[in-house]
């Protein structure tokens, strides 16, 4: 396999990422010649739908759902190819279905949901050049792609604790392997993020880039 660079889009919680977010991301593409796209997951948000408290006041499902397609579109052209891992809040839909006990077969896979283009591929990992890149569902705290790198035993890249942009290299006597952070390109300001509101730790904006066959891995913070 060539040395490709590859990036990797934090949380976008689509529609309520940050408008030049999009932006950010194209130009740090351009700029480290990445070859790979990777979505660290959540994709989208499905606030309207969400288990956890939501605003009344809010677009409902359907008015959600429209307004992600129109950002949805600028993305799809943006990175034509991409490999998506699924988050926990690409899921609701099938968690929901789950709940009010319907067999898969009632509900349209993710990718039909929400017209992924035939070039996007997606999952809940993926691995280049021996690194696992993965949502990080069911980890917490900012020691989470610390955490990620260990389980897995091999250099990972996680994004799901949005107040996290980091990078850590783990040695030992047979390998040294990193466990890295992309952040998030989340807009805190947005109803959907209500609940963070009063928290000290805000939302680490950002990127990465995984270069050298996987040797090497940079966060990339956008300049607010």
């Amino acid at each position: 396999m060539k040395n490709y660079n590859i990036l990797v889009i934090g949380d976008t919680h689509i529609p309520f990422e940050r408008p030049d977010y999009l932006n950010f991301c194209v130009s740090i593409a351009d700029r480290c010649k990445c070859k790979i796209i990777v979505h660290a997951g959540d994709l989208v948000d499905n606030h309207a739908i969400n288990y956890h408290e939501h605003d009344p006041d809010g677009r409902s499902p359907s008015d959600e759902m429209r307004e992600a397609d129109e950002h949805l579109a600028r993305w799809f052209d943006a990175f034509p190819n991409v490999f998506l891992c699924l988050g926990n809040h690409d899921r609701l839909v099938n968690r929901k279905i789950k709940t009010f006990g319907l067999p898969s077969r009632a509900i349209k896979p993710f990718r039909e949901i929400w017209n992924l283009p035939s070039t996007w591929e997606e999952g809940f990992s993926c691995d280049f050049y021996g690194v696992r890149f993965m949502h990080g569902t069911g980890l917490s705290g900012k020691n989470a792609h610390i955490k990620a790198a260990e389980q897995n035993r091999q250099s990972t890249v996680i994004g799901h604790t949005h107040s996290t942009l980091a990078v850590n290299y783990l040695v030992s006597e047979k390998d040294r392997i990193f466990g890295a952070n992309c952040g998030c390109g989340i807009d805190r300001h947005s109803y959907a993020f209500e609940y963070g509101r009063e928290l000290l730790n805000k939302p680490a904006l950002g990127c990465a880039v995984v270069t050298d066959k996987g040797q090497f891995v940079q966060v990339f913070p956008l300049i607010i």
